[in-house]
């Protein structure tokens, strides 16, 4: 059916409605999204901590953050013109 999506779940597909297919989606991207933000953070300090043991300067650059998809549309939107 048009107000159906098929899902699959490990080894089973399961049909659910549309809207709370996507509803779950999206909460399954924010849940990863800030996951790989915590990732991100804490891989900065045990980089830092790494080379601050190894008598290293620390990297320059490396606290920088991704632009987001936001960013990314409107420096897309000016390059193009």
């Amino acid at each position: 059916p048009a107000e159906k999506a098929t899902v699959c779940f490990g080894n089973m597909f399961i049909e659910l409605p549309k809207a709370k297919t996507r509803e779950m989606l999206q909460q399954d991207q924010k849940e990863l999204d800030e996951e790989i933000n915590k990732l991100r953070k804490e891989l900065r300090v045990k980089v830092n901590r790494l080379y601050e043991a190894q008598g290293k300067p620390e990297l320059k650059g490396f606290n920088l953050n991704p632009m987001s998809a936001e960013e990314m549309k409107l420096i897309n939107r000016i390059l193009e013109g």
